[in-house]
């Protein structure tokens, strides 16, 4: 990409290749299922923690591959939704990016603990960090739910593992 074309914006946006995976994280970010059956706080901190997880989850498969650079590009997608969303908060724009520095601290901060969990396969390293980084809805059994929200994740990872890197990146709903 040439400077002008940097400078001038008429180069493609790099991150269009991702974003049909990014949208697909959202998406099973919403699924009901985590929320009913896993307790999953329905909260603005709940859904935030979920769509970690989740991001997580495909992170470590996309690094798994020779997808390095689209996983950058995934947390800079990220790092878009979450700067828009805390506008749509009332986040004045002074503070936003300090905001989303956090987030981004979170965000790398729970990639180290699901990284390990799940490129070990282990179980109870995976509930132990979902216990610590996902709020659950009041009066929920949080093992249980810590169990659960597990259980969902690895077995997002084995699917995840079954399709190519091309598959991946349409992120069709196959998975």
């Amino acid at each position: 990409m040439s400077f002008f074309s940097r400078m001038l914006g008429t180069a493609p946006d790099p991150r269009e290749g991702v974003r049909p995976l990014w949208h697909r994280v959202v998406e099973l970010a919403r699924e009901p299922s985590f929320y009913s059956d896993c307790h999953v706080a329905d909260t603005v901190a709940g859904r935030f923690d979920l769509i970690t997880a989740i991001l997580c989850t495909v992170m470590v498969r996309v690094e798994a591959s020779d997808m390095r650079a689209e996983s950058a590009l995934l947390a800079e997608l990220f790092v878009e939704d979450m700067d828009g969303q805390l506008r749509e908060l009332g986040i004045n724009d002074v503070v936003v990016g300090k905001h989303v520095g956090k987030l981004m601290s979170v965000l790398g901060g729970r990639l180290g603990a699901y990284r390990s969990a799940l490129t070990d396969n282990d179980r109870e390293k995976l509930e132990a960090a979902i216990g610590r980084n996902v709020t659950f809805a009041d009066g929920a059994d949080d093992e249980a739910a810590a169990r659960c929200v597990a259980g969902k994740l690895l077995a997002l990872s084995e699917r995840l593992g079954r399709y190519s890197d091309e598959e991946i990146l349409k992120a069709s709903g196959i998975w």
